[in-house]
């Protein structure tokens, strides 16, 4: 049976509440007495809550061991509201990224089976050939979401010939069709083992990587972004020494190739972060968003990207952004300090970022995106423009270290 992950204590919850010894300052002892009791109960019902939490996960999984396509959905969605719920009640990014991809790592390896007997059961058996499913984007580095779409491809063994490419181009159509049902949105960036990009065996996966690294493409620009999202690939099922070749190779491309890794410090140096004159956050002037800033493409992003751009260059096989920050600490790359602002500008933006995402999921608003800073209590708003700060000053680091002009 696969287990639910465990809860983790972490700091990303500390600052949220004040110091509980200035209380007496300003209550009789009759009325702290009732506060705490009052404290103790709400501390006593969350308990309960998250313990129902722990019980209801360990039976879904149960659940997905036997589930059939008509029912992988409706697991999806549960595990889903308990995670948002647990969130809601800890605020920890920490606990949700590791479940929401340890289950979603679940249903997938469930949903392949699925394809596989399905196939099967139409008179084409799997080719006696190890295969893997590599995963990518925030599923890659272990920061699921609430909200996901597929970010995945497929590797394959060599040797089978055209007669395993067809098989792997008619399971791949199949999968990402299966997945979707069960509640993984496509990706529109079209990172799916459906598109021959992120389908092929080994020996196909090199030379297309080589053509990447050597500037052997005509779409230069169009194929550094797809190195970068390979920069965050991690096995998820199937053959997992074919998966680990993979990986591996990629890992080992990018750093040979200094070109290639260049380019892509480049591109992260340029991304442009939510901060005008004088540091103060920028916001949209006009139309739809006035007001509000693109916390993804103005803040979140930049921080990873940049974050994995040392990583890269370093040879840290991590691939989870907080634990390459703890990484390039440990190398030296990163003071205490500016170790410790990063890890707190990247749980700041993300808890943000699930929050938007809960909205979409009550139905609040339309758009998981767009954060209005000036909603906000003044001291949260100061939280993420600091953060944004130490991404810029990130950049500026990255530049000067790649001598970027």
């Amino acid at each position: 049976m696969n287990s639910p992950e465990p809860v983790p204590q972490h700091p990303d919850t500390l600052g949220l509440f004040p110091d509980l010894r200035s209380i007496a300052r300003y209550c009789s002892a009759p009325e702290v007495s009732t506060f705490l009791r009052t404290i103790s109960n709400l501390l006593a019902t969350d308990y309960q809550r998250l313990t129902a939490c722990r019980s209801g996960f360990s039976d879904l999984f149960q659940r997905i061991d036997d589930a059939d396509r008509s029912e992988m959905l409706a697991i999806h969605d549960e595990m889903n509201r308990m995670e948002m719920e647990r969130f809601l009640l800890t605020c920890s990014v920490r606990a949700l990224h590791q479940s929401c991809t340890h289950y979603r790592d679940i249903l997938a390896r469930r949903a392949m089976l699925l394809v596989a007997a399905e196939m099967e059961a139409d008179g084409r058996p799997m080719p006696v050939i190890p295969f893997s499913l590599i995963s990518m984007g925030s599923d890659g580095r272990e920061e699921q979401t609430l909200i996901t779409d597929q970010d995945y491809l497929i590797v394959y063994g060599d040797g089978g010939g055209t007669e395993a490419d067809q098989y792997f181009l008619d399971y791949s159509n199949l999968l990402v069709d299966r997945l979707e049902e069960a509640g993984f949105k496509r990706c529109t960036g079209g990172i799916m083992p459906s598109n021959q990009t992120w389908r092929g065996s080994l020996s196909q996966w090199r030379r297309r990587l080589l053509a990447i690294v050597r500037y052997e493409v005509e779409d230069y620009a169009r194929n550094m972004m797809d190195l970068i999202v390979l920069s965050d690939a991690r096995y998820v099922a199937g053959d997992r020494g074919l998966g680990k070749e993979l990986v591996d190779l990629i890992r080992s491309l990018e750093r040979d190739y200094s070109r290639a890794l260049w380019g892509m410090a480049k591109a992260a140096t340029e991304m442009k972060v939510a901060l005008g004159f004088l540091n103060r956050l920028w916001t949209e002037s006009s139309g739809e968003h006035k007001g509000e800033l693109n916390l993804k493409l103005l803040a979140w992003a930049p921080l990873v990207m940049n974050v994995r751009i040392l990583a890269i260059n370093l040879g840290i096989p991590a691939t989870n952004t907080v634990e390459r920050i703890n990484l390039l600490e440990q190398e030296g790359s990163f003071s205490s300090t500016q170790a410790r602002d990063l890890r707190a500008a990247y749980h700041i933006l993300t808890k943000h970022r699930i929050l938007l995402q809960i909205r979409v999921i009550k139905g609040i608003s339309k758009d998981s995106y767009y954060l209005n800073p000036y909603e906000m209590p003044t001291e949260e708003r100061e939280r993420i423009r600091h953060a944004i700060m130490r991404i810029e000053e990130l950049q500026k680091m990255i530049h000067t270290n790649f001598s970027i002009v």
